[in-house]
């Protein structure tokens, strides 16, 4: 694991607090550390510790609205959007929440202030930006140039397109895949599917824009059933294969998936995830130590689809750079398939990482139970 996110470290607003904990998506304050977690300084000795033993941090930034109390609606009304009546308004049944206005040049100075505090103060790496939209393009244009000239920072948009990268973050999410594979997961989709959604992702996207791919995550475990339910029990693990080993992608592990937490983690009520078994430790350990020894799991490492059977149910490819060569092999489906490599430039005795041990492949056909996976590793 190279970096961490933390989720909002921000006090929580009390008015119209949704549940008893509230969410943590309604900050009170831009520039405080919530009491709960400790102080600015325990920030800053966690951000130290984490960057002494070789962690990227970044956090999440909620720019869209603030918690229903913050400071910035007693003295800064001119910052939000109003109603009928001219009060401060929210969305959906967000009560506890009130909608910023970008039109605002004031507002937007004063966030990017905010976000700039967090950089200069606290030694942080960066941030992931909450439900990012086109319209705020030239305030994230502007914003991230005054966060470099503090430092380099990594930028996370939670969005999707073209536009994000002109604005000048680094990565976006990869909706698209991840529901993709959800639906191929339940049967609902073949996995010719991941062709169109890579297609589109060519010929829309700058040419080494990054994705984060993931099986699950906060929203999508709290209110989708991801990944315990949209993935159960060996299904879970080639699509997190595919994940951490495509191109373009910048792996996600949510918070328990690791153990793994088979529930729904509550928004708005504290709950505690419980580490004991650890199951999925050493397969996410395997991969992640792969990608960070061998060059062609990175980002822009080249990427080659290969057939060996049944192309609706099997998902193969080699990435490639610098003379590093990984073949993976999934099995999407819920039968046993038939493979057979007739590529002789994949031949010979590759090293099966989740194995352990070096194997012979040839043209030979062999079997691949339902959810298999398989990644060699040429040295």
């Amino acid at each position: 694991v190279q970096t961490l996110w933390f989720m909002p470290v921000h006090p929580i607003s009390k008015t119209e607090r949704k549940g008893t904990l509230g969410s943590y998506y309604a900050v009170a304050d831009y520039r405080k550390v919530n009491p709960e977690f400790g102080t600015m300084q325990d920030w800053k000795n966690l951000v130290n510790a984490a960057h002494d033993k070789g962690f990227k941090i970044i956090i999440d930034w909620v720019p869209n609205h603030t918690g229903a109390d913050h400071p910035w609606l007693k003295t800064h009304t001119h910052f939000y959007m109003k109603d009928s009546t001219g009060k401060p308004t929210w969305k959906f049944d967000w009560t506890d929440i009130r909608v910023l206005d970008f039109k605002n040049k004031e507002m937007q100075d004063s966030m990017t202030a905010s976000m700039k505090f967090w950089v200069a103060e606290t030694n942080i790496d960066g941030f992931r930006c909450d439900h990012t939209e086109d319209y705020q393009a030239e305030f994230w244009k502007h914003t991230i140039t005054e966060l470099n000239k503090v430092k380099k920072v990594f930028m996370l948009a939670e969005g999707q397109g073209s536009w994000i990268f002109d604005s000048g973050f680094d990565m976006d999410y990869g909706w698209q895949l991840f529901h993709t594979t959800k639906a191929i997961a339940s049967g609902k989709r073949n996995v010719l599917s991941i062709d169109s959604v890579l297609m589109k992702l060519d010929s829309t996207y700058p040419k080494n824009a990054q994705q984060m791919y993931f099986t699950s995550n906060h929203d999508e475990n709290s209110w989708n059933k991801a990944d315990y339910e949209r993935m159960p029990g060996a299904i879970h693990a080639p699509f997190a294969v595919l994940s951490q080993t495509l191109y373009r992608g910048v792996p996600l592990i949510y918070s328990g998936q690791e153990e793994p937490v088979l529930r729904a983690l509550s928004f708005f009520e504290k709950d505690s995830i419980s580490f004991n078994k650890l199951s999925r430790v050493g397969f996410y350990k395997i991969l992640l130590a792969l990608r960070k020894s061998n060059e062609a799991l990175n980002p822009d490492a080249s990427f080659k689809k290969i057939n060996v059977g049944d192309q609706k149910a099997l998902y193969a490819f080699v990435r490639e750079k610098n003379g590093k060569k990984i073949f993976v092999i999934l099995n999407l489906s819920k039968k046993e398939q038939s493979i057979k490599v007739t590529d002789k430039d994949l031949h010979g005795n590759p090293y099966n990482v989740f194995m352990g041990t070096i194997e012979p492949l040839t043209d030979k056909q062999w079997k691949i139970e339902p959810w298999g996976y398989v990644v060699y590793e040429y040295k």
